[in-house]
């Protein structure tokens, strides 16, 4: 880490006040991120103390000698960062020119978070096919340089407040792994079992980005008259859209059950956490998605060093690992789940070590694909009576998981949603919405009440919980119908129909509801109330801001997105009900999973249909 740290009393000698918002926005964002000092490779006159591709190469070098390895002994350097110094050549290049390095094999991963993961498991696959015994992984940042008082000078220290709060997220840094085929000679060595990487970019619209101005309009820096012109406009600020990290820590903590569900690891094995985030409270929010799918890992194992060190961007995971081993606390046959999600615009990544002794024979490379986790070498937990309902729902939570997953991704690349991501959306394409929309929307407490004269023993419980939800939703149609008046709308409300999607979608859910005890029912409302809670609220921004409807169009989706956290609360509690009441709980879990996955396929063709 370059320089001493910086504390809170301090930032402002480093990072300078842009106008009279600065002071309260900063209070604010320290307060929730919970950072007390972090490092900038600038002084006070914020001139360049070292250079990223500096900081990499000591990162190395404290590595090796961490290690009791030599530079001469690496045949490949791999490197991750969301930026170095120059925009060519790599950063890879960079900082084995820094380094005055041997001729290596070089690979530079460019992005934000998880470039460095990325760097990690390209260089994990060198050692594990053989090809090389020994090589190098770097990740470094130097965001301190974009946050200058003097980059704001064009725009008259004035800016949006998605570039503004980060100046006080970040710190500059770097750190490195040394990957060989066997452990070390000495101490403890670690283990990599697997490194799973996966990027949701084709689903959501940027989150992080610099090179792009104000709303992320899509006019590229390099699209400008002069680079004067693209600083004008700001195009060169770092910006990142807050009102999209929650759906970024929905599709890591799916992500995870998905690999839980799997077989690739069980939470109970291990031993130490250590998570990637920018904020406290966004370590709390990943807490509580891991409790509630029942996938919890006691906080007493999780390890951050946020607090001291800031957030690191490509780096972070690299900082923490080191300072986690400086602590002591791993001992041999430990295991380490690391937990990296990207904001850029969606990935994550996961990757599980484990302490080894040195001279381990079991500790060299396997030759299998880092990229890929094992597949189902444990065995799954049978759910036996003695094990209570906790197994049931756990493993019913988990498989929805996977569908939800798949559903939401598929979700986002449906004609609809890309037009709003790629910023094609206008009030014509509400209004179309609308139409398809209102008359499915009219349908939802109809087969509801229908499924509530189908039930009966042994779950009349699920009776009243049903009628409730129906009873809440039977004049949501009118509501639609309201906002699509409000956004321009002139058809009569009986001359919508539905598209095909929404009749194959409706006849499905009526089929369904006349069975004797349709409780699998659960599983599409799991769907449909997951659509609310979990992809409209991101939806809901974009549709205003790219219509310019007044806000009085918009009350269905913003009741929705308020609203549906409660309405899942209720299903959950629907689901213990049908699991306890059930004679085969394993066969009531398959069927609710199996109706999640139809009704999915079922809402996806209705989506295609709205054109």
């Amino acid at each position: 880490m370059p320089n001493a740290p910086v504390t809170n009393d301090q930032i402002d000698q480093f990072i300078e006040p842009l106008n009279a918002r600065s002071p309260r926005i900063k209070n604010k964002i320290l307060e929730e991120a919970g950072i007390k000092t972090r490092h900038y490779a600038l002084d006070q006159d914020a001139r360049t103390t070292h250079s990223c591709a500096q900081m990499g190469a000591q990162a190395i070098r404290d590595c090796l000698d961490k290690a009791q390895g030599a530079l001469s002994d690496l045949a490949f350097l791999c490197s991750g960062t969301s930026g170095g110094d120059t925009v060519l050549p790599g950063f890879a290049n960079a900082v084995q020119g820094e380094l005055g390095a041997q001729p290596l094999v070089t690979s530079s991963h460019q992005g934000v978070c998880a470039s460095g993961m990325a760097a990690l498991q390209h260089g994990a696959m060198l050692v594990e096919r053989g090809e090389h015994a020994c090589g190098m992984v770097v990740a470094a940042e130097f965001p301190s340089r974009l946050f200058k008082k003097s980059r704001f000078t064009s725009r008259e220290y004035n800016t949006d407040f998605d570039s503004h709060f980060l100046r006080w997220m970040l710190s500059d840094g770097a750190g490195a792994f040394r990957l060989a085929s066997r452990p070390a000679t000495h101490g403890l060595s670690l283990k990599l079992h697997w490194l799973h990487l996966k990027s949701f970019s084709g689903d959501y619209p940027l989150c992080m980005q610099v090179g792009f101005p104000e709303k992320n309009r899509p006019q590229s820096y390099l699209d400008y008259p002069s680079f004067a012109d693209a600083e004008k406009d700001g195009a060169f600020l770092l910006r990142q859209d807050i009102r999209l990290l929650p759906h970024l820590f929905d599709v890591g903590i799916h992500e995870y059950a998905k690999l839980v569900r799997d077989g690739v690891f069980r939470p109970e094995e291990i031993d130490h956490f250590l998570c990637h985030y920018s904020s406290e409270k966004l370590g709390g929010v990943v807490g509580d998605l891991m409790d509630k799918s029942g996938l919890v890992i006691p906080r007493e194992r999780w390890y951050s060093n946020l607090a001291v060190r800031g957030n690191t961007g490509a780096a972070s995971i690299f900082v923490m690992l080191d300072d986690f081993l400086a602590s002591g606390r791993l001992r041999n046959g430990q295991k380490i789940l690391l937990f990296v999600p990207e904001s850029g615009r969606f990935t994550v990544s996961y990757a599980l070590l484990e302490a080894v002794e040195s001279g381990d024979p079991a500790a060299q490379a396997s030759g299998r694909h880092a990229g890929t986790p094992p597949q189902p070498a444990l065995p799954e937990a049978p759910v036996m009576a003695a094990a209570g309902m906790a197994t049931a729902l756990s493993d019913t939570l988990k498989r929805l998981a996977g569908v939800w997953q798949d559903y939401r991704s598929a979700a986002w690349r449906t004609p609809l949603i890309r037009k709003l991501v790629e910023g094609r959306f206008a009030a014509a394409d509400y209004r179309t919405w609308m139409e398809h929309w209102v008359p499915q929307v009219r349908e939802g407490s109809r087969w509801m009440f229908e499924a509530v004269d189908s039930i009966g023993e042994p779950f009349l419980l699920l009776k009243a919980l049903i009628r409730q939800h129906g009873n809440e939703e039977k004049n949501d149609f009118k509501v639609l119908y309201e906002d699509y008046l409000r956004a321009g709308g002139d058809k009569p409300l009986d001359a919508l129909v539905r598209n095909p999607g929404g009749e194959a979608l409706n006849a499905y859910m009526h089929a369904a509801a006349a069975r004797p005890n349709p409780v699998a029912l659960l599983g599409g409302i799991y769907i449909i109330e997951g659509t609310g809670q979990r992809i409209i609220p991101a939806l809901l921004p974009m549709i205003r801001e790219q219509t310019g409807l007044p806000p009085q169009a918009y009350r269905f989706l913003q009741y929705h997105g308020d609203n549906d956290p409660h309405h899942l609360e209720r299903w959950l509690a629907a689901v213990e009900i049908a699991l306890d009441g059930a004679e085969d709980p394993q066969a009531m879990s398959d069927a609710i999973v199996r109706t999640a996955r139809e009704v999915a396929s079922l809402y996806l063709l209705h989506m295609d249909h709205v054109q």
